[in-house]
Order: structure tokens, then sequence, then C-alpha cells
């Protein structure tokens, strides 16, 4: 059971994990061992996940998400499987954490009458400091 929240746990079923083979470091045992992740996680489908929590999943990690709802995480940073593993399961974790906390909305503000002279004052003496630098005339 992979516990996300107090309310949020995803059952090891709902998990498809593919190890493929990874680049980068490893030297020989890189073309022997399939140790990258490629973790698969149907958030559409899934029981656990709410509606809300999935558009906000679907906001958050759009690149990492198919047309059919289905979050794709690849994780080769590391050299053995089980690593990589639990690498790519912290970052479903994360994603989904990050989902479930609720933005707060944006309150439109004006600015202040002092604030706009403030701008328009500082704006005239920026443009007298650019006029003072024209040609010198003898």
């Amino acid at each position: 059971m992979l516990k996300i929240t107090n309310t949020i746990q995803i059952a090891p079923e709902e998990l498809e994990e593919t190890f493929i083979r990874a680049s980068g470091s490893g030297g020989q045992n890189v073309n022997k061992v399939s140790t990258a992740v490629q973790l698969r996680f149907n958030a559409k489908t899934s029981a656990a996940i709410s509606v809300f929590v999935f558009n906000r999943l679907k906001s958050i990690a759009s690149h990492l998400m198919t047309q059919d709802g289905e979050i794709l995480i690849t994780a080769n940073s590391y050299r053995t499987q089980e690593r990589n593993r639990q690498d790519a399961r912290d970052r479903l974790t994360d994603l989904i954490k990050k989902a479930t906390i609720q933005q707060k909305s944006r309150r439109p503000t004006k600015p202040s009458k002092s604030a706009k002279t403030k701008r328009t004052d500082k704006k005239k003496q920026r443009g007298e400091i650019k006029k003072g630098r024209g040609k010198v005339k003898h």
C-alpha cells in the first residue's frame, strides 16, 4: 500500500512497473541489466483519487499524463533497480500530494493613489535624467 495522505492510499495492484535498460553510468552493467523503472498509474480510473485531485493532477503533471489519464514516470537516476523503483514511487507521491493542496484564489487589487503618484514621479525623474544626456552644445 502506497500511503500518500491520510485519505489517499494507492493499492499495489494499481501501480504497473516495467523495468527497462537505462543509459548513463554503470559501465558494462548498463548493457546487461534493466535497472531503469517505468511506473504507470491510471489516475482516471483509480478509486483513491477524487475528481478534484485528478483535475489538479492534469494541470500539474500534464507532461507526464497520457490522453487516457495514465501517469507515466521513468526513473533511471540510480544504478540499482530498487533505488530507481523507490525514486519513481516517491515522485508519484510528491505529485499527488501537490495536487491535493488547494490553491488560494487570487483577489484582484488596485494600486493605491500614493503608489500611482510615486510611480509617475519616478518616471518623470528618470525622463529628466535621460534628457540631460543629450549632446553638449558649445
